[in-house]
Formats: structure tokens, C-alpha cells, sequence
């Protein structure tokens, strides 16, 4: 699944800017900071110190930041990753993937899983581990299956579901050889199917009053499941800690507590630099730099599943007309971004050129080079032509209205800051003020849901490796996840047809091309990925840049 940190459970969006890329100016170039050439792909390796359970010691704690979002259910449209990373430590993990994207299943919930094709249609059929039990004694069985399939398909619009793709590919869920056998029907063949899995609902949960305002604020650890379970939730300071769940039939869980602390970046690195803190994201290289070689920690660096794009809200006054929207992207030099980005950080990759696929994934093309180019001198002319003339001031008016836009800043971050200070430079150089407007992290989720911005910085983690299975929530006129509101339903239909596609190869070729007619939409422009690096305590097991890989909670721990 694709995780926004705000949006779908495939797809979530994240809250802050991390570190990122850089392009030549005439936009196809490549993303780098220091010297030499920059390389043709984003790297790919993993840093996170795999560790056997066996060698796991038992006992100890495991702090981060981290904390409950408005919306704790990760199925729901406004879910973050930060909502999708603490449902994980309290919920089922019943589906993973490796570090290159290979599907894993985990046997303390499905015992046995089958994949047929008949007659054109696909067939799954989940064999649940008899001994697994929600935590109010509810057997996880086909019901669970099939009212996650139910909550997301989008047959009930009430649902305020993320994705619906996929699911609604699935003709029926029923009961197999007993309660505890599921099988699927698709329609045709879905290859990504395990993405829609990955973890699922209490039958309590999927009812559309609990889907929707269940999780708000609250946590649910009665409809969970797994090695863990809340332990303690503070309300007032958003620090939770989990505790090992005595109802919980697998492997033991080797923590004592895990314990997520409510801070912002800054705030963070010295909270790591105190020792309060066993793991820290460092988003550039001050952070870095503060964090590099303290006594009893070590720096983990790998390649990256996040991407961070420029989205344009069409819904805006000024950005409805899409030869604005054009222009403006043509006056984004993404190669200065990018060398704010990376300043003093050792690291290279291409500009990233794509929403559904990273540059070191098999099938990627860089879609954006394909239909934009940087040219502030043509985005001048093409402003003029669409009635948009110089002020005293220097900035555009037209009918009487000044061509200003809203950027709201979460945060503290001096990076999140300093990018918003280029982009604004960018914009003034052609006659765009940009309107920067400071505002808290917490209101990440609102901004987008009440689509509160003109031009909005946010980013997207990818939980599995099926790129074209999001493309809909990317570019889809009609879904509530485009925090754009671009497209056309001819397009959609476009969309559509490539979910219906058997075959991953000819479905990810499909998807670039349509991608390409997506883009020119000018509503969403990708800017930069850069490294995943973290500060950790050293001997922290299956804990760093993992890629596609989501270590189990019962596998985290410190090494014996």
C-alpha cells in the first residue's frame, strides 16, 4: 500500500518536508548535492540492521516521535502515516513486503494462502490461523475479510474510504471450508491484490458511523489485535505507550514498552541528542550534522519510498485556469530546491519524475520530463497571454485581483522554511506573490480535507511496491484523495482501465502513459524524494531505512 501522510492506507501523506533532490534547469536533470555525476536511479539499498528474532533480547524500551492524528483509522481518507504507523503497533500485520517489494505473509494470521485464475477471473482464498482473536474475543475469521472489503469497495459512498481501488475489483467475499476460511472473487485479475490485506477491520469497525468517527482522536485496542496493545494514551500530550498484549497467540513481543512521544523536528533532534530518544528521522544537514557521532548511536542511511510534490488546488480562483497552473510549474526551478535539499548531505539521485514509481523500481519513467520543462521566460509570456499583466509592484493583476497565492507552513523546520522562501522567489521572479502562512502540524489533516491552500508542499510513502495501483488516488477527478480536484472523467475512465490490467508489466507501461495525460492537467508537481537517514541507538534491531519493508512489532528490539 502506498501511505499518504494524509491520506489513503495505500497512500499516506507526510507532515513535514525531509530531505530531498535536485534538477538542472532545463528540467530533465538529476537530483544531487557534493560532486561527481549524479547516478540514473535513486540508490536502493537498505540500512536497518536485520536481526534474527532469536538474537532479539528480551525486555527494554523503544522510544520515538511520534503520536495518535485526528483520524486513527488508516482505511479512512484523512489517515496519516503517522496514523498508519501506530494502528501497526496495535492491529493486525497479517501482510508484508520485503525491502524490494516481495509479498510476505504472516502466519499468525494466515495460515495458508492460494491464488488461482479461472475463466479470466482471479480467486484468492486466505486460510485464517485458528487461534487468531481480536482482543475482545471476536474471532478473526471471513467476516473481517469480507467487512473490510465492504468498507472500502466503494458500493456505500458514506464510506469515507481512501482508495477504493482494488476492492472494488473483488465480486464477493464468502465463507470457505469453515469461519475461518476466505475466499475472494475478483473480476479479472488484480497482481496487487495483497496490498488491500495488509492488516483489516474488526466487523465492529466497518460499520460506517465507526469507520468514519471511531478513530478520531481515539484509539480502539478491543478491535485489535497482535503482539502489542495500548498501554497508556495521553489525550492532552498525544504520548502513547504500548504494552505487551496478553491475548496475543504468536511470537512474544521482545519489548517491554512502546513508547511514541509528541514533539516536532526540532524538538526531536534534541531529544535524541539527550538521550530521550532511541531513533530520530535527520531531515537535512543541520539535523544531521547534530546528530552525527554522538557516543552510542550510529547514523542509518538508505534509499527512500517518499516522494514530496506541489499540489495545486484547482478549486482556487486563481488556479482554475490550467495555463496558470502551467506557468507556474514552468517557473519552479526544481534543481534549487534541490540544492537547498541537499546541502551538505553526501547523496544523488534523478529528479523525480513520476507519483506512482520510484526511479530505482522496475517499469519507472520520468513522465514529468516528458510534458514540462523549466522556463520562466515562456511561463512570462504565456501569464500575459491569459490577461495577467504586470503591477506597479511588479506582481500580476487582473479584473482587479492581484495573482497571489496561500502557502500554508506546518512547523518549525528551517528546511520546510528555507524551500518556501526559494519557491517564492521563483514565483515573484515572474510576477506570483506567494502568500506564506505558518501554521501548526496538527492542522495537516484539516488543511488538506478542507482543502485550505493554493499551493500546498506534502508528501507520499510507499507501503508496497504496486505504483499503478494509485494512480487513481493521484489523478482521479473524482476522489476525495486528489487534494488537487484536476482531472476530467474521460480521464478517469482512462485511469480505470489500466486497475483492470492482469499483467504487472503491461499494467505499470499503461500507467506511465496515462500518468503523462495526467500531468498535463499542471496540478501536481513532484520535486523530490531524497534518503531515508536516522539517528539510532546502536544494538536497536530491524529498525532504519527499510524501503518497502515494515518490520513486525514482536521482531523490534534491542540485540542481545
Amino acid at each position: 500500500m502506498r501511505t499518504r501522510l494524509a491520506l489513503p492506507v495505500a497512500l499516506i501523506a507526510a507532515v513535514s518536508v525531509t530531505a530531498t533532490a535536485c534538477q538542472s534547469s532545463s528540467g530533465t536533470g538529476s537530483a544531487h548535492s557534493g560532486a561527481g555525476k549524479a547516478p540514473s536511479a535513486a540508490p536502493s539499498a537498505a540500512d536497518y540492521n536485520p536481526t534474527p528474532y532469536d538474537r532479539v533480547r528480551d525486555g527494554g524500551t523503544y522510544t520515538t516521535v511520534g503520536t495518535f492524528d485526528d483520524q486513527g483509522n488508516p482505511f479512512n481518507v484523512n489517515s496519516t502515516l503517522t496514523a498508519s504507523r501506530i494502528w501497526s503497533w496495535y492491529n493486525a500485520d497479517a501482510i508484508t513486503y520485503s525491502p524490494t517489494g516481495e509479498v510476505q505473509y504472516n502466519p499468525d494470521y494466515f495460515s495458508d494462502v492460494k491464488v488461482s485464475v479461472e475463466g479470466g477471473n482471479q480467486k484468492v482464498v486466505l486460510t485464517v490461523n485458528p487461534k487468531a482473536v481480536f482482543n475482545d474475543g471476536t474471532p478473526i475469521d471471513w467476516t473481517a475479510i469480507k467487512a473490510t472489503w465492504q468498507a472500502n469497495n466503494g458500493s456505500d459512498k458514506a464510506f469515507a474510504a481512501s482508495s477504493t481501488d482494488g476492492y472494488a475489483q473483488i465480486t464477493s467475499v464468502t465463507k470457505g471450508a469453515d469461519a475461518k476460511q476466505a475466499v475472494l472473487t475478483f473480476k479479472g485479475v488484480n497482481p496487487a491484490w495483497s496490498a488491500l490485506f495488509t492488516t483489516f477491520l474488526h466487523p465492529k469497525a466497518a460499520t460506517v458511523a465507526h469507520f468514519n468517527n471511531a478513530y478520531v482522536k481515539k484509539a480502539h485496542p478491543e478491535w485489535g489485535a497482535g503482539p502489542y496493545t495500548v498501554g497508556k494514551w495521553d489525550a492532552h500530550s498525544g504520548d502513547i505507550t504500548f504494552v505487551r498484549n496478553p491475548k496475543w497467540w504468536g511470537k512474544k513481543g521482545k519489548l517491554d514498552k512502546r513508547v511514541y512521544v509528541n514533539l516536532e523536528t526540532t524538538a526531536a533532534v534534541n531529544a535524541f541528542k539527550n538521550g530521550q530518544l532511541d531513533y530520530v528521522s535527520a531531515v537535512d544537514a543541520e539535523s544531521l550534522k547534530q546528530i552525527k557521532g554522538l557516543k552510542g548511536t550510529e547514523i542509518r542511511s538508505g534509499g527512500s519510498p517518499f516522494e514530496y510534490s506541489l499540489y495545486f488546488n484547482t478549486r482556487s480562483s486563481v488556479l482554475a485556469d490550467k495555463a496558470v497552473r502551467k506557468a507556474i510549474e514552468e517557473s519552479v526551478d526544481r534543481a534549487q530546491i534541490a540544492k537547498i535539499q541537499f546541502q551538505g548531505l553526501d547523496y544523488s539521485e534523478p529528479l523525480p519524475g513520476s507519483a506512482i514509481l520510484y526511479s530505482f523500481q522496475k517499469g519507472y519513467q520520468d513522465n514529468v520530463a516528458a510534458v514540462l520543462k523549466y522556463a520562466p521566460e515562456e511561463a512570462k509570456k504565456a501569464l500575459d497571454a491569459a490577461g495577467w499583466k504586470p503591477g506597479g509592484d511588479g506582481i500580476r493583476v487582473k479584473n482587479g485581483q492581484k495573482l497571489a497565492l496561500d502557502y500554508p507552513l506546518l512547523g518549525d523546520d528551517p528546511l520546510g522554511k528555507a524551500t518556501a522562501g526559494a519557491i517564492a522567489a521563483m514565483l515573484k521572479s515572474v510576477g506570483v506573490r506567494l502568500d506564506v502562512r505558518k501554521a501548526e502540524e496538527a492542522d495537516f489533516s484539516r488543511i488538506l480535507s478542507d482543502r485550505k491552500f493554493d499551493l500546498f508542499l506534502s508528501g507520499n510513502r510507499s507501503m508496497d511496491p504496486f505504483g499503478a495501483r494509485y494512480l487513481c488516488d493521484f489523478y482521479c477527478s473524482d476522489r476525495d484523495s486528489n487534494l488537487t480536484g484536476a482531472g476530467t472523467p474521460a480521464l478517469d475512465e482512462q485511469i480505470r482501465a489500466v486497475s483492470r490490467i492482469g499483467d504487472l508489466t503491461e499494467q505499470t507501461r499503461k500507467a506511465n502513459e496515462v500518468e503523462r495525460e495526467a500531468l498535463q492537467e499542471y496540478a501536481f508537481l513532484p520535486l523530490f524524494s531524497g534518503p531515508s537517514t536516522y539517528g539510532v541507538k546502536k544494538g536497536l534491531a530491524n529498525v532504519g531505512a527499510t524501503i518497502f519493508y515494515n518490520p513486525l512489532p514482536e521482531t523490534v528490539g534491542w540485540e542481545k
